[in-house]
């Protein structure tokens, strides 16, 4: 079983600014991110999108997101 839940994208998105990560510019529905140590990340999910265990973790490789972030 994976430590990640399915979560909601707002939720994951406020624990990306939450763990450093700034909102740099949106272009239609794709937010672009910055993050000093990680480089720059482009967010694709709507509000309310669910995001499953697999995508978090592959979210959370990038990112540096951890299942305590949530």
């Amino acid at each position: 079983m994976s430590e990640w839940p399915s979560t909601k994208a707002r939720i994951v998105y406020k624990a990306l600014l939450k763990i450093g990560w700034t909102f740099v510019r949106q272009v239609g529905s794709h937010k672009k991110l910055t993050h000093p140590n990680y480089g720059n990340y482009i967010w694709a999910f709507h509000d309310n999108d669910e995001i499953g265990p697999a995508m978090l973790a592959r979210i959370a490789k990038k990112t540096g997101l951890k299942p305590g972030d949530l």
